[in-house]
């Protein structure tokens, strides 16, 4: 039985001065709150008062432990109503981690407007395109695209993105289409490198099941913004999110293949670790960026 709980009733008991009057106020029979009396006075080893379902009177030993366990309860309480408010207060340090390409063109940029409307934040960014620790690295929250998310944090959904393989015209005009995810083999496809992160090669849904296809080229790196700036200069294959290439598709400078094996899940999230009481700095930022990534052609306006 929950000692807090024993606690509470025995204080409830003595200030109502009997049982029923307690059972009554808290919607309860007098047993049930009988049997917590009799587990806390065989716990202390105590009689701590002499009771009837109509009347009771302290014991000695029960009346000092009334007013020890009345000021236990009211630290209580007020503790509670600390860490409420702390919720509630915008202030404090926010940490953030986000992807470097990401983080700087659609993160970093939205973070002076946030501190005009809570001037008592401070806020710092490390942006890296390695997935960090952000309960080790004392991270208050991360921006993830895509991949698994670890069952211990909480992953909040801030705009929809796939993942697709795209090219330039004059690239597929003289090397031709991929028509099969096989096909890729023959293609000089531009990936990150080993620091990274897709040495393991890019990923596609081909009949409901998760494949990976590994890739080579004649470049690589562990930039994103690099990357793309190469498959827009034709010289090979991208594994692009859509949020960055949008305003290149509409335009037609990019084209997409392999539509049906693309990811339809590689989400843009924001990450925080569990925890009962998430601070409001955290909380408000992430509402912050999904309502700013959900305005109308932000995506085009802003890639």
């Amino acid at each position: 039985m929950d000692r807090f709980k024993q606690i509470e009733t025995f204080v409830q008991v003595a200030e109502a001065g009997s049982l029923a009057a307690a059972a009554l106020k808290e919607g309860v029979s007098p047993v049930i709150l009988g049997r917590r009396i009799d587990a806390l006075e065989k716990r202390l080893g105590i009689k701590l008062m002499y009771r009837s379902t109509r009347r009771l009177a302290l014991s000695e030993e029960g009346g000092a432990f009334l007013e020890r366990c009345k000021q236990l309860l009211g630290d209580w309480e007020m503790a509670e109503n600390e860490i409420s408010a702390g919720r509630h207060a915008v202030s404090g340090h926010l940490i953030v981690s986000a992807p470097a390409a990401f983080g700087r063109k659609h993160v970093a940029p939205h973070a002076p407007a946030f501190l005009r409307l809570h001037p008592e934040v401070q806020i710092s960014f490390n942006l890296t395109d390695r997935v960090v620790d952000l309960v080790r690295e004392g991270y208050d929250m991360g921006i993830r695209i895509g991949g698994s998310v670890d069952p211990n944090f909480v992953a909040v959904k801030l705009a929809q993105n796939r993942r697709v393989v795209c090219g330039t015209p004059a690239y597929f005009a003289r090397y031709g289409r991929p028509k099969t995810l096989e096909d890729l083999a023959r293609h000089n496809c531009l990936a990150f490198n080993l620091q990274g992160g897709q040495q393991r090669g890019w990923y596609f849904k081909r009949q409901g099941k998760l494949v990976t296809i590994r890739v080579t080229g004649s470049l690589d790196c562990n930039d994103g913004e690099l990357l793309h700036r190469w498959s827009l200069e034709g010289i090979g294959l991208g594994w692009r999110s859509t949020w960055e290439i949008q305003r290149e598709l509409l335009s037609g400078e990019l084209e997409t293949v392999l539509d049906e094996y693309a990811l339809p899940d590689y989400d843009i999230l924001a990450v925080y670790p569990q925890q009962r009481f998430q601070p409001a700095r955290v909380r408000l930022f992430i509402e912050q960026l999904r309502q700013i990534y959900a305005r109308p052609n932000y995506w085009l306006e802003n890639t």
